[in-house]
């Protein structure tokens, strides 16, 4: 185990997936955890509390999830990167701060390793049945920003984007994996930190005098005030003018939250990433995120046996969704196939966006395993005809 100077580690590890979203959060600077235990995550929150010191993190348990995502703020504009992580009830529990968290425009990251549910459900089992709840679970008109890791390598990559995500657009990142990925044993190589692109939190070049906690400018981002440095500034839930004051009205209202939607909507050509695998030509795309993605590709090689035309799309980034892709791919094959790990969440956003230019085949399957390839298969060869 090999490490830099500031106590990140370097070159190739076999670690499972939520030791590789902690290695990558701290790669991307993360100095605080708040959280709570909770299967299928408490080993990301295990290892930060490992290495932690090494790096002058700090890791506090909190006495549940609501505290915890609150603690997460705190640091957060207390000058420090921040996270947390959960799964399904505690996801749940974690929504109201979450919106706040974007209603303060508040950089931080939140990680959710799916299981099972409703309720407690399956605690140590796999699901991907928080998708939509990522993009809807808390109240109000917001935008999201959600990843989705098929790997423990990727897992280290994207708490670093989610992080660099996060300081760029000023707001809450989601990462949302599951048991499968959280829970699998494989190499992850981590690059000397000299190599690792790390976004700094943007601080204001304005004297305090002149400074506005959400004044913005042509990229919809306000600049963050440095702790410590005779800033003044007040922040709020409330709807607040760009003073953070709260001002009670229809317009403040329209003005301030049409910003923190478009400041997502305006850049998503620059957040969304998808993999996309022989679609020129293809009769059937399989739309797919997470462990799915894995699971598909015995289905797909059987297809292309059967001389099937078939391409992949893998979701990398799942919020904001890729409409323009999903449209155009509607518009030249025959059928788009979703299976995912819940009984149909992501495929509702294919089924708008195909518009009934071509078929839509969800494979769904309640959690607590994986989906058998032959399904995907059947449902692949049915979408030929």
């Amino acid at each position: 185990m090999k490490a830099d100077p500031k106590g990140v580690l370097t070159g190739a590890h076999y670690i499972d997936g939520n030791y590789a979203i902690a290695e990558g959060a701290l790669a991307a600077g993360c100095r605080f955890f708040g959280g709570y235990p909770i299967t299928p995550s408490t080993e990301i929150a295990e290892r930060f509390v490992q290495r932690a010191p090494l790096v002058g993190g700090v890791f506090i348990q909190m006495e549940d999830e609501m505290a915890s995502m609150n603690a997460v703020l705190g640091a957060s504009w207390g000058g420090v990167k921040s996270m947390t992580c959960t799964s399904g009830p505690g996801f749940s529990l974690m929504m109201e701060n979450f919106g706040l968290g974007l209603m303060l425009e508040t950089p931080c990251v939140l990680v959710n390793v799916q299981r099972g549910g409703p309720s407690t459900g399956l605690p140590t089992l796999p699901g991907q049945g928080d998708m939509m709840q990522a993009r809807w679970g808390s109240h109000g008109d917001y935008e999201v920003i959600a990843l989705a890791p098929d790997s423990p390598q990727e897992g280290f990559e994207l708490a670093i984007d989610a992080f660099n995500l996060s300081e760029t657009y000023r707001m809450p990142v989601l990462m949302m994996t599951d048991e499968c990925v959280g829970h699998m044993t494989e190499k992850v190589v981590i690059p000397p930190a000299e190599e690792i692109d790390v976004e700094p939190r943007r601080y204001t070049k304005k004297p305090p005098a002149e400074f506005l906690p959400y004044a913005v400018g042509d990229d919809l981002v306000p600049d963050a005030p440095p702790p410590g440095k005779g800033y003044r500034f007040h922040v709020t839930g409330l709807t607040h003018d760009e003073r953070g004051y709260p001002v009670i009205n229809a317009e403040a209202q329209d003005k301030l939250v049409r910003r923190l939607v478009d400041k997502v909507k305006k850049n998503a050509k620059d957040i969304i990433r998808f993999e996309e695998m022989d679609t020129d030509g293809a009769d059937v795309v399989v739309v797919s995120y997470g462990i799915t993605s894995r699971v598909v590709q015995p289905a797909i090689e059987k297809a292309k046996k059967k001389g099937i035309k078939v391409g992949q799309i893998r979701l990398i980034v799942v919020w904001p969704f890729p409409e323009e892709k999903i449209r155009e791919l509607a518009g030249r094959v025959k059928t788009l196939v979703v299976p995912e790990l819940n009984l149909g969440q992501v495929v509702l956003e294919v089924e708008r966006l195909s518009a009934g230019k071509c078929g839509v085949t969800p494979v769904t399957h309640a959690g607590g395993g994986v989906h058998d390839p032959e399904a995907i298969f059947q449902a692949i060869k049915e979408g030929v005809k």
